[in-house]
């Protein structure tokens, strides 16, 4: 980003919220398509994981993307552990 655009971004930060037009800008007053926390991107950490090769198969089966599907298969189990812990 060049100094200009930051020194542009820091008067804007610095404008009172009352003093932005947004008559351009229309209100969202429906959210029941909005996704929470779509973009929320955890940190990936790389390792090395023994699982048994008929899990392995189960996830390859479904085609690209098999390791993701397995961390949200994974998180999804972390989830149910922290609701059975707090409950």
């Amino acid at each position: 980003m060049t100094p200009e655009m930051e020194a542009h971004l820091r008067e804007l930060a610095a404008m009172p919220d009352e003093t932005i037009d947004t008559s351009d800008i229309p209100e969202v007053l429906d959210w029941s398509d909005a996704v929470r926390g779509g973009m929320y991107r955890p940190v990936k950490r790389q390792i090395t994981l023994r699982l048994d090769a008929d899990l392995i198969d189960f996830f390859e089966a479904g085609g690209k993307g098999y390791q993701t599907r397995i961390n949200a298969a994974l998180r999804e189990w972390v989830g149910t552990q922290r609701e059975r812990k707090a409950g």
